[in-house]
């Protein structure tokens, strides 16, 4: 009679099984046990840190601090205190012991105990740079009543440290300083290294017993198959395969490794059609971008971008900006002499964005300038430039419009408004205040619309402000947004700025505000400052 093979190779099966479950038993133990004595460890040490910490808090003056963070000036209260933490660092074997001020991207040392030439130590106002979680711990820590937390870090240079951070108050109860502790827990690593080395050399001498019968029964049903997928897959990875649409796996094992080997097969032929698809796509999308750049190009260049604009005349100053959210944008400036004694300045934004906006955008910009005569009214201006558009508009885009006329003799200053946003004017020693205007209706919104023309008179040294909705609508990642209030702040705050100062400091208030925020509208904006009438000879 026939043994039975199949219960010849269950009993070798099962002591496999066996002595594989204890390997992972007493491998899970070992793990858990470890990690149990490094937190309750980590834990010991770190209230150590945090103890030392809160005992220099309360003894060091936080006046002191400030003074000598501002001043950088040492006295005999400075050496007593940098003596008491040297002294408590010695005794308590702590790592270091320091008191910095946290500030953006450094913190400034104010005491760092250890004696001159020590290595690493820092003096009076030397700065560092955070290290593991330092930036974040450290400046939640520098609050009164701050929540108690602790920094475990293991680094390169500074070793496997227990961190703490303590507010120093000041005499008004505001933070002045961080008394920070850091513990050396180097001795868990060695007890922990024995316990480990231990445990390794029962397991070897367990594992050993089993492991000629383990590597011949793992080597038949899941080595040889292994590696065959393995091969497959090197060679894919290093496209030696001419022809992914007829690759095969040659796994018949009849388990899951044989499953496997068929869906590795089937996802190769995908993947070779995927790839295809792919450089297509990829090829066409970099030629769009090629066009986009080239558009943007243009866009940018349509635009007045050399300043000083008009180095010869003294009577006035203009810087402006734009900064798409797009590739190409639907906002617009413009400035221009209508005549020898006249300037126009235009702000526009055109609905929607990318290139549909960009386009009509160039349309809009050159019929502004175009019709913007010698004579002729603003009003009538934008009622011509509106029929023109309204009858190119298939894809019923409009435009918010603003221009304006300033007699450069006189300071009378002409304008009109499509629909634009609210301009503000700056007047001599009164600060930025908003014009209301008559917004009127945007334009190639509808046909035969007419527009009324102002004036308003602008003295030397008076400026004008022009800008997009882009700057009051500009949104944080809590869908706040920026508003008028921000942006009249910020202009009276510069309101002794030249133009081309006052523009770069409105930007970067905005961005501070978005934070990491994506941009979702262009910012475009324009600043003009009358100086007043100059005396020149009239062109022949």
């Amino acid at each position: 009679m026939k043994p039975d093979r199949w219960k010849v190779r269950l009993q070798p099966k099962l002591i496999m099984g066996l002595v594989g479950m204890a390997v992972i038993l007493l491998a899970s133990l070992t793990l858990v046990v470890t990690t149990l004595y490094r937190r309750r460890m980590e834990e010991y040490f770190s209230k150590i840190a945090f103890d030392q910490a809160s005992v220099a808090a309360e003894l060091i003056d936080g006046d002191a601090v400030k003074r000598y963070y501002e001043t950088g000036q040492k006295d005999q209260y400075y050496h007593q205190i940098h003596e008491y933490l040297l002294m408590v660092k010695r005794q308590i074997g702590l790592k270091y012991f320091y008191v910095v001020v946290p500030e953006e991207d450094v913190m400034v040392y104010i005491w760092d105990s250890g004696v001159e030439g020590e290595e690493g130590v820092c003096d009076l106002l030397d700065e560092d740079a955070y290290y593991g979680g330092g930036h974040e711990l450290m400046h939640e820590a520098f609050a009164v009543n701050a929540e108690k937390k602790i920094l475990v870090t293991r680094n390169p240079e500074y070793g496997y440290l227990a961190s703490a951070y303590v507010a120093i108050l000041d005499s008004a109860g505001v933070p002045a300083g961080l008394a920070s502790v850091d513990i050396s827990m180097e001795m868990i690593n060695r007890q922990l290294l024995a316990f480990v080395a231990s445990a390794v050399i029962v397991s070897c001498l367990i594992l050993v017993l089993s492991a000629f019968a383990y590597y011949n029964y793992v080597r038949r049903i899941v080595i040889r198959p292994t590696r065959i997928l393995h091969n497959a897959a090197e060679k894919l990875v290093k496209d030696e395969m001419d022809d992914l649409d007829n690759f095969s796996v040659d796994i018949h094992s009849g388990d899951e490794f044989e499953d496997l080997a068929r869906a590795f097969q089937y996802m190769t032929v995908e993947l070779s059609a995927y790839i295809k698809n792919l450089t297509e796509v990829m090829a066409e999308k970099e030629r769009i971008k090629a066009e986009l750049d080239v558009a943007a190009q243009i866009q940018s260049s349509m635009l007045p971008c050399i300043f000083p604009a008009f180095p010869d005349r003294k009577e006035m100053d203009i810087y402006a900006s734009m900064n798409p959210a797009k590739e190409v944008g639907g906002d617009f400036y413009d400035f221009f002499m209508v005549d020898h004694r006249h300037l126009a300045i235009v702000m526009a934004d055109v609905s929607g964005k990318g290139v549909p906006a960009a386009l009509f955008m160039v349309i809009g910009k050159t019929l502004i300038k175009d019709h913007t005569q010698p004579g002729k009214a603003l009003g009538e201006v934008f009622s011509d430039v509106n029929n023109l558009l309204c009858d190119s508009n298939s894809e019923s885009l409009f435009i918010t419009a603003f221009e304006g006329v300033l007699d450069l003799e006189t300071g009378e200053f002409f304008y009109v408004n499509a629909g634009h946003e609210t301009p503000y004017i700056c007047r001599v020693g009164q600060g930025y205040e908003p014009y209301a205007v008559r917004p009127g209706f945007v334009l190639a919104g509808m046909e035969n619309m007419r527009y009324k023309e102002g004036s308003i008179q602008i003295n030397a040294g008076d400026r004008i402000f022009l800008y997009t909705d882009g700057v009051p609508e500009a949104t944080n990642q809590e869908n706040e947004l920026y508003g008028s209030e921000r942006l009249c702040h910020i202009l009276n705050a510069n309101q002794d700025k030249t133009p081309k100062e006052l523009l770069p400091r409105i930007k970067a208030d905005v961005d501070r505000f978005v934070g990491d925020a994506p941009q979702f509208d262009d910012i475009t904006m324009l600043c003009l400052e009358y100086r007043g009438r100059v005396d020149r000879r009239e062109p022949d």
